[in-house]
C-alpha cells in the first residue's frame, strides 16, 4: 500500500517534464497537433450528443406531464 502511494502520489514538475518528453519521443513533434486536434474533436462530439440526450429526455418530460394535464 505505502509503495502504491509514493508510486502514484504527488506529481511535480519534473514528472510532468519526463511525461511529456517521453510523449515527443513516441509520437513526434508533427504528430501531437494532431492527436490533440482528433482529441478536440471528439470531446466536441461527446458534448454534443450529451447535451442532445438532455433535450431528448426534456422533451419526452414535457409530452409527458402535457398528455397526464389533458387527462
Amino acid at each position: 500500500m505505502n509503495s502504491l502511494h509514493i508510486f502514484l502520489g504527488m506529481v511535480g514538475p519534473w514528472q510532468i517534464v519526463i511525461i511529456v518528453a517521453i510523449i515527443l519521443l513516441l509520437f513526434g513533434g508533427k504528430k501531437i497537433p494532431e492527436l490533440m486536434k482528433g482529441l478536440g474533436t471528439g470531446i466536441k462530439e461527446f458534448k454534443d450528443a450529451t447535451k442532445d440526450e438532455n433535450a431528448q429526455q426534456k422533451s419526452k418530460k414535457d409530452t409527458t406531464s402535457n398528455e397526464n394535464k389533458t387527462e
